[in-house]
């Protein structure tokens, strides 16, 4: 009966009631204090994000201050997931932290962090896989698949994400953006 509460409280809720709530405030609440998700001030997570994880996700999920997380995005806290300040992570975007081991008899799964540092722009669509480390202020396109580190202040696209620029190393922005109703 406790697994299923907690399966109820930390993977039903909220992925199908709670990410439907048009009101940031109430999701934070429970993002916070139910499912223990550490999220900075001014921090939104906007409508119908899924969360994959398990409880407790204070252990292994950080969302930094200033930082925007664009509806319909994929949030997997399986492994470790940190998220600094001040990042933008545009709609869809999907976020991996665990995967499965393709030469092995049992389809063995693993575990990998992903951390992405402040300032860090990831436009919509795009994917992380796990293992991966985005530097402070990378930049990742619109539909990317980015399967190794981002180093800093870079901008990166394409399947697999490639080294496209360089980006301005003097960034003080505060990413602050939560729509009503979203």
């Amino acid at each position: 009966m406790k697994k299923f509460l907690k399966r109820l409280i930390c993977d039903y809720i909220p992925n199908h009631l709670v990410n439907k709530i048009p009101f940031y405030y109430f999701r934070n609440i429970y993002y916070r204090y139910l499912m223990g998700i550490e999220i900075g001030k001014n921090s939104s997570l906007h409508m119908n994000i899924f969360i994959e994880g398990t409880y407790p996700f204070s252990k292994r999920f950080k969302i930094g201050n200033f930082t925007s997380i664009g509806r319909n995005s994929t949030l997997d806290s399986r492994g470790k997931l940190i998220i600094g300040n001040s990042v933008s992570i545009s709609p869809n975007v999907k976020i991996l932290t665990a995967q499965h081991k393709i030469n092995t008899k049992m389809f063995d799964g693993e575990n990998k962090s992903v951390v992405i540092e402040d300032y860090v722009w990831i436009g919509t669509g795009a994917i992380i896989l796990p293992g991966v480390t985005l530097e402070k202020g990378s930049v990742i396109a619109a539909g990317s698949i980015v399967t190794k580190d981002v180093k800093a202040f870079t901008v990166v696209g394409g399947n697999p994400a490639k080294f496209i620029k360089n980006r301005e190393k003097n960034l003080e922005y505060k990413c602050i953006y939560k729509p009503w109703f979203d």
